[in-house]
């Protein structure tokens, strides 16, 4: 059995560390644009949310912002839970592998511009 997920997109919020019995935890959610046009002539989004543990939860935490290019490797992992008498059913994907795309060049391009203003 294979289980094994592939994306590139872009951070929705600025991620956050936590630490759960001594175990570094963040979870983030990356902007996907899907490869196609709807019947609006739009491309649309989806928002998937993503869970990474120890150094790459550190590391993500420490260099990424809001905004950042991300390209991760990972598996799904689906959970379910009751809320007000009824199942909610989650998935999400535990990154294993992380690539940072967003250049040094250009987050000092965007901090320099935003200080500007």
């Amino acid at each position: 059995m294979l289980n094994q997920v592939t994306l590139v997109g872009r951070l929705v919020r600025n991620p956050e560390l936590l630490e759960s019995n001594d175990t570094k935890l963040t979870h983030i959610t990356l902007a996907v644009p899907r490869g196609y046009k709807n019947f609006n002539g739009e491309y649309e989004t989806d928002f998937i949310d993503c869970t990474l543990w120890r150094g790459i939860a550190l590391s993500t935490a420490e260099y990424c912002k809001k905004g950042d290019l991300l390209g991760i490797r990972g598996r799904l992992q689906s959970s379910n839970y009751e809320k007000d008498g009824k199942t909610i059913y989650k998935t999400d994907v535990i990154v294993e592998k992380i690539t940072f795309l967003t250049t040094c060049k250009e987050k000092t391009s965007e901090d320099e511009t935003t200080k500007e203003q």
